[in-house]
C-alpha cells in the first residue's frame, strides 16, 4: 500500500462514517444538545468538512469546495465564507442548523477534493513544508494525518450523541 493509498482509505473511511451518522436524521435531531454547551451532530459534522476543506485546500493549492461549489450559499450561516468553526461560542454553535442531505452532499464533495489530491500525491511530497509557523515546521503527511485524526474524533463524538438519541 503506498503513502497515497493509505490517505484516500482514511479519508473514505471519513466520509463513510459521516454519512452514516447523519443519515436518516431531521434538522431538530441534528441540531440537539445532549448539554447546554454541547456539540450537536451537525455542527460537529459541519465542523470536521470545513476544517478537511480548508486544510487540503490550502496545500493542495485549490479553492475551499465551500465556495467554489457554492456551500456557503446553500448553508446560509452567518459566519464570513473563511469560518470553519474554530473557537465557536456555544451560541454561535446553535446557528448551524441543516439538514442531513444538504451535510452529506457537502461532506461528499469535500471528500472528492480531497481524494483527488491525495492520489496524486508520490511518497516524497509528503516530506514537503507547508507551515513554518511551528517548531518543528509542519509537513505535508503531518498535516494531512492531522486532519485524519481531527475528523476521526468529531465523528466519534457525533456518533455517541446519536446513540444518545437512540437514533
Amino acid at each position: 500500500m503506498t503513502p497515497s493509498e493509505l490517505l484516500a482509505d482514511a479519508f473514505g473511511r471519513i466520509a463513510q462514517v459521516g454519512r452514516d451518522v447523519v443519515d436518516g436524521l431531521d434538522e431538530e435531531q441534528l441540531a440537539h444538545r445532549p448539554g447546554p454547551d454541547a456539540n450537536p451532530i451537525g455542527w460537529l459534522v459541519w465542523h470536521l468538512a470545513r476544517v478537511q476543506d480548508d486544510h487540503v485546500a490550502d496545500v493542495a493549492g485549490l479553492e475551499q469546495v465551500w465556495t467554489a461549489q457554492g456551500f456557503h450559499d446553500k448553508f446560509g450561516l452567518p459566519f464570513d465564507a473563511s469560518d470553519i468553526g474554530y473557537g465557536h461560542s456555544s451560541e454561535q454553535v446553535a446557528h448551524v442548523r441543516v439538514d442531513a442531505e444538504r451535510l452529506a452532499a457537502y461532506l461528499a464533495a469535500v471528500h472528492e477534493q480531497t481524494l483527488r489530491y491525495v492520489e496524486g500525491l508520490a511518497p516524497e511530497d509528503l516530506d514537503r513544508v507547508v507551515d513554518e509557523r511551528w517548531d518543528p515546521p509542519v509537513t505535508l503527511g503531518v498535516r494531512l494525518v492531522s486532519v485524519v485524526n481531527d475528523d476521526a474524533q468529531h465523528l466519534g463524538q457525533a456518533a455517541y450523541v446519536r446513540g444518545l438519541l437512540g437514533a
